[in-house]
């Protein structure tokens, strides 16, 4: 909880993600979230190691009331699955998602530019040949800032007016602020994703919340003087500031949500865009910072367990993978492959039914930290 809210947080690969593929026990997520999950990763392995060590014959009886605690939420978790009405519910739509795999070297390099927008058009040809009705582009895909690039942008609203497609377009946005003790506009860039709707008119506009600390930002940054040529080689690379709120966007005569990056692994804020209506969740991302290394892998096993928690389907677009299509049970039903281009497309449902979990949110967790609390003063006080 702590890795959570203090400050911005960090809650990467939490103890419950661990069981994100174990399907029939992921689903008590859809009650307690991944801090519920971690909770019982944790029950499980103390009461192994109080079997393991304690000589007394309770033992036994903590290791048996475990076990009938895990084989109750496996067999409920399996039959939760096997009725599926999540999957009959709601109203259908096909989305597609596209992984233009654009390398890093490549992705700011002028010269690239008309190369990668056209990749894009094309791509969205490929998904809309396919019946796709609302189609996700990746994070920052657009190779300036969608509002800055007229022959750009007018390129994308025309093919959306042409095609009547619905169309959500990760790209920088670039804003000047006056301020009342300066006569001279800030500039102030955020990193966001632009609704796009059949007619070609902007619908909303969300702006990343949560920032990756060092990345997008630098927590403390007038503090920590002693780095500064990290905090100038950042505020030079990604001057972003944070969004400030949880835009639900308009699609096809529902409401839908993203996240961007590494924000999606935020439950609260997944379930903050399904309180305000959101009946489909997105998320849009560029891993291709993480290379070959395990945490793309990481970052799409934990964008799985938010279908899992509020019940909704996800549609995933990254710029060199994972790509796809999760869900409302955390079945995967179409994934890419790493570092290849890629047009996936697939038949949807937006839900408005709700979990438990959806309605209390991180209140187990929240208990566990009381119970904590509570256990250690107890301890303290038999210690005096």
């Amino acid at each position: 909880m702590g890795r959570t809210y203090i400050l911005d947080g960090f809650p990467w690969e939490l103890l419950g993600y661990s069981q994100a593929a174990v399907l029939p026990i992921a689903q008590v997520a859809s009650l307690v979230g991944v801090y519920g999950m971690s909770g019982l990763v944790v029950l499980v392995s103390a009461a192994a190691a109080f079997a393991a060590f304690d000589r007394s014959p309770r033992r036994w009886l903590v290791a048996a009331m475990v076990g009938v605690l895990v084989i109750g939420a496996g067999t409920w978790g399996a039959l939760r699955i096997r009725t599926g009405t999540l999957t009959t519910s709601g109203t259908g739509i096909r989305v597609a998602v596209l992984q233009g795999n654009i390398p890093v070297d490549q992705k700011w390099d002028p010269k690239m530019r008309e190369a990668i927008l056209d990749r894009y058009i094309g791509m969205t040809r490929e998904a809309i040949g396919r019946g796709a009705q609302f189609i996700l582009w990746p994070e920052s895909a657009t190779p300036l800032p969608y509002e800055q690039d007229l022959a750009g942008g007018e390129a994308i609203r025309r093919l959306a007016r042409q095609a009547r497609i619905t169309l959500l377009i990760g790209s920088d946005q670039v804003e000047a602020v006056r301020s009342s003790a300066t006569s001279k506009p800030e500039v102030r860039s955020y990193n966001a994703a632009y609704l796009i709707r059949p007619d070609g008119v902007t619908a909303a506009i969300y702006r990343k919340i949560h920032l990756v600390p060092f990345g997008e930002y630098v927590p403390f940054g007038r503090i920590l003087s002693f780095v500064g040529p990290i905090i100038s080689a950042v505020g030079e690379m990604n001057p972003f500031y944070p969004g400030t709120q949880a835009v639900v966007l308009p699609v096809a005569g529902h409401s839908a949500s993203t996240a961007i990056c590494y924000e999606v692994i935020y439950s609260s804020l997944i379930r903050h865009f399904v309180l305000h209506g959101s009946e489909l969740l997105t998320t849009i991302t560029n891993d291709a910072w993480y290379g070959w290394s395990s945490a793309a892998y990481q970052h799409w096993q934990q964008a799985s367990m938010r279908s899992i928690e509020e019940g909704r389907y996800l549609a995933r677009a990254a710029n060199t993978g994972i790509s796809g299509f999760v869900d409302p049970y955390g079945r995967v039903l179409q994934s890419s492959q790493m570092f290849q281009t890629a047009v996936l497309t697939e038949d949807v449902r937006f839900l408005k039914v709700r979990t438990l979990y959806s309605r209390i949110g991180d209140t187990v967790g929240w208990l566990s930290v009381a119970l904590t609390i509570a256990a250690l003063a107890a301890t303290w006080r038999r210690l005096q």
